[in-house]
């Protein structure tokens, strides 16, 4: 397996749960880290952990579901890092309720957050990687974007659609050495699930934050003439 020391990674949502995970698995295999997420003491708090690791962390507050927010804080970030080798879009909102109760807000939200804010981090990012001919591209979608479910229209519509998304970009650019990669995950034991009562987050049954981020380092790490275009992890007790 090939060695990810001295990349540069850019993970969004990245203040705790999955993000936070995969930061500090990535930093531990050597990867320098873009921080980018709404909140700024989280990510804050998370770099400092990161920069324990002996590599470089770097913090971007920004709502992903605002494109003049990402066009900027990818600005920042490339200014400071140069490339992005590793561009995992985490991000995500969830709210679950039936087809006519969820709010046209709300599911105008849901699409803008875990849709069009992959759309908009990817766009900001991917010339320089089509410039370089190198780069990792990991889509976070979930079991939900495989089959739906009574009350999770929303979600799962904006599920579906990283699919597509995902899939149709793979095809576009891997003729240019970057690999994309759709993963779907069932029920992780995060802050989001255990608030939306989807879990108890018992680390005996329920899927943790790490083991997410361990299936990402590995394939990241296979040799650069293969990839993953999708793969789910599943907790081993339902």
């Amino acid at each position: 397996m090939k060695s990810l020391k001295g990349q540069h990674a850019l993970i969004t949502g990245a203040g705790k749960g999955l993000g936070k995970a995969m930061a500090l698995a990535l930093a531990e295999e050597g990867v320098h880290i873009a921080l980018l997420a709404r909140t700024t003491k989280d990510i804050e708090a998370v770099a400092e952990e990161v920069k324990a690791l002996g590599v470089e962390a770097i913090t971007v507050t920004a709502d992903v579901s605002s494109i003049d927010e990402v066009n900027a804080a990818a600005k920042t970030v490339l200014s400071q890092f140069k490339s992005i080798d590793i561009l995992i879009n985490n991000a995500g909102i969830a709210k679950f309720g039936s087809f006519m109760e969820l709010e046209v807000s709300e599911w105008e939200q849901i699409i803008n957050v875990n849709v069009m804010g992959m759309y908009y981090v990817t766009r900001a990012f991917l010339p320089q990687m089509i410039d370089n001919k190198f780069g990792d591209i990991i889509n976070v979608s979930s079991t939900a974007g495989l089959n739906g479910n009574a009350m999770t229209s929303a979600y799962s519509t904006s599920k579906f659609a990283v699919l597509g998304l995902s899939e149709s970009l793979m095809k576009e650019v891997r003729k240019h050495n970057i690999r994309v990669t759709a993963i779907t995950p069932s029920t992780i034991a995060t802050d989001m699930a255990v608030d939306l009562k989807l879990t108890d987050g018992n680390p005996e049954t329920v899927m943790q934050a790490e083991d997410f981020a361990e299936l990402v380092v590995s394939q990241l790490k296979l040799n650069r003439r293969v990839f993953i275009k999708e793969s789910s992890i599943w907790s081993t007790n339902p």
